[in-house]
């Protein structure tokens, strides 16, 4: 993937983002969007149509080539991935969480973003994850930690883990597919249940067992399905849903 500056980078992912939200995008909605001049947008597009990354002409609607597009996405998903960690996992305000991103999403490589998944999906999946390590992160914050609320949380992991367990064990004997979650339900895929190219597929993808899945929203006749995985967002169709077993959180 060709290396973009910091500043081309953001005219491709809020290009990418105003399309996403309202399917055609002009330069006057990049200026809006980035808070700059309309002289400096048309610079910055005639660079990057210049290299390929859009096609442009002036008054008309921009659009993404395919490695433009390729690009702005994975700008997006790191940006995304650095908020969810700066919010879920060192508790930052939204607001700060999402500036910061902005400025780190430039110069950090691929394989940190993958460590960071990794990492958020493990917050996700231990027994004191999720809210809970986060509140108690908060309380560590404002006033230390103690033996005595240490030891609360060893008694609060050993329910937590008997708790997972049994609703693991339900769940296998119901055989829970992605297809049956809800809109705004989190699940951890625990089994592909296809053949090899498809399994392959699935898993390049980003779709392997431990993965954390996000249900954003199904269609109102309840195909494709709309999901986030690994800083993703996939579109899957109901029979393939179903081939996924997951284990609701």
């Amino acid at each position: 993937m060709e290396v973009l500056s910091a500043s081309l980078e953001d005219y491709l992912e809020a290009i990418y983002n105003i399309i996403q939200e309202k399917k055609a995008v002009r330069a006057k909605d990049v200026a809006a969007r980035l808070n700059v001049s309309n002289a400096s947008v048309t610079g910055a597009l005639k660079i990057l149509s210049k290299r390929n990354f859009l096609n442009y002409a002036p008054y008309d609607v921009i659009s993404l080539t395919p490695e433009g597009e390729k690009i702005a996405k994975e700008v997006v998903r790191r940006h995304k991935i650095l908020k969810e960690f700066l919010i879920k996992v060192l508790s930052i305000d939204e607001q700060k969480a999402d500036k910061a991103a902005c400025q780190l999403e430039h110069g950090i490589s691929t394989e940190i973003i993958d460590r960071l998944v990794k990492f958020i999906e493990f917050i996700e999946v231990c027994p004191l994850g999720g809210e809970k390590l986060i509140e108690g992160f908060r309380r560590h914050l404002k006033c230390g930690s103690n033996v005595e609320e240490c030891q609360r949380c060893i008694e609060l992991a050993k329910s937590q883990v008997q708790l997972s367990k049994a609703k693991e064990n339900k769940n296998s004997e119901r055989k829970i597919t992605l297809a049956d979650l809800q809109p705004g339900q989190k699940a951890i895929l625990r089994k592909i249940k296809a053949r090899s190219d498809a399994r392959k597929r699935f898993m390049g993808m980003g779709l392997t067992p431990g993965a954390v899945i996000y249900l954003e929203r199904v269609a109102p006749m309840g195909d494709p399905i709309e999901i986030e995985v690994r800083g993703y967002n996939l579109s899957l169709r109901k029979d393939e849903a179903k081939k996924l077993e997951v284990e609701p959180r």
